[in-house]
């Protein structure tokens, strides 16, 4: 495997990190990210200029990259500012439109002058998509849908919803409806960033697939894929915070980076996160394999608990200030405890490879 970047990717990822250290500093997010609209609309436009959202899809679906290093590249850059735009949301939606040709839908996204979420999880499926009880019903041409979304990432900034519903022959489908016609309750996560409750009553849909379980299982994937790359920058930041402050706090006359336990406890965390690194790698390449959700699965799964870990070291080895509400390393550390309970958990993840490795 090549690791290195193609000219194309390494000039997107030079881009975008220039544009959010510029445009994104911790400040400006801190402000943004937990109050509505739990972004800034301007920004997403210009996200749009820089052609950020054409990389994650095909150049014969209407982008120029979409594949898995395409995603890496530029969500190992948002997890460096934590940028809390909604850019997960779109790009599992990008993927699922790209997938049932919906090509204008893709320009759109692509220009910026539309968003979409996916509706997926509900109270009482989380992670499994087998347990969807939304449903959808036909009468004649025209469908409708009944029943309620929970954590629909970027529900709250979207202009159309795809929506997994149980179809009357028992399989899931995929629809679209307008956000305007549904009852979404946005909020703030825990980490930043916004995320919507949606309830459905009877709302007109245009269906995409009627049997659209394993599409939708290759979007989330990809948004999987998309959440260990934004954990990975945000360990490399963090761990390098972390660095810093042992090199400024003094103790005993010497920095306390010259304590050998601590320096063993910083070489851990290194550790930690080139694995992490790695096999976000191994996931990238095979996302477009027969092995996709073995991969991501295993990542996620890794992500998970190096995220928490080195979440909890910098913590501790910064101190109290490791978790002030002014200092940019608690929401860093926030932000990598929070990524593991989104699209599914390290025991969720963990269950997922063993039923793979098992079929």
């Amino acid at each position: 495997m090549n690791f290195n970047q193609t000219d194309d990717r390494r000039m997107i990822s030079d881009s975008l990190r220039r544009y959010l250290a510029d445009q994104y500093p911790v400040e400006h997010r801190i402000k943004i990210a937990y109050d509505a609209p739990f972004h800034d609309p301007k920004k997403w436009g210009e996200l749009a200029e820089l052609g950020i959202l054409g990389a994650l899809v095909s150049e014969d679906q209407g982008g120029f990259g979409g594949e898995g290093f395409d995603i890496t590249v530029v969500f190992e850059e948002f997890g460096r500012t934590l940028c809390p735009e909604p850019m997960l949301g779109n790009l599992m939606g990008l993927r699922l439109y790209a997938a049932f040709g919906q090509s204008d839908k893709v320009d759109a996204i692509i220009a910026g002058s539309a968003r979409t979420a996916l509706a997926v999880f509900e109270a009482d499926a989380f992670t499994d998509t087998s347990e969807i009880a939304t449903a959808a019903s036909k009468s004649g041409e025209n469908w409708t849908l009944s029943g309620r979304k929970s954590l629909v990432y970027g529900g709250h900034a979207a202009d159309t919803l795809l929506v997994a519903a149980r179809t009357p022959a028992g399989k899931i489908g995929l629809f679209e409806i307008e956000a305007s016609a549904a009852d979404i309750h946005s909020y703030a996560m825990i980490d930043g960033g916004g995320a919507a409750e949606v309830g459905l009553d009877n709302v007109s849909a245009t269906c995409l697939s009627e049997d659209a379980g394993e599409a939708i299982e290759a979007a989330l994937d990809a948004g999987r894929l998309a959440l260990c790359a934004e954990a990975v920058g945000a360990m490399d930041v963090l761990q390098a915070m972390t660095k810093d402050y042992l090199m400024q706090r003094q103790q005993f006359g010497r920095p306390i980076a010259t304590f050998q336990a601590l320096q063993h406890r910083l070489v851990d965390l290194s550790i930690e996160i080139e694995q992490a690194r790695s096999i976000t790698i191994h996931a990238a390449g095979a996302l477009d394999t027969p092995g996709r959700a073995l991969a991501v699965a295993k990542a996620k799964n890794l992500i998970g608990r190096a995220g928490k870990l080195v979440a909890e070291e910098a913590v501790q080895m910064h101190g109290g200030i490791g978790m002030t509400w002014e200092y940019a390393g608690s929401h860093y550390a926030k932000r990598l405890t929070m990524i593991d309970a989104q699209l599914g958990d390290t025991e969720d993840q963990l269950r997922r490879v063993m039923e793979l490795m098992a079929a």
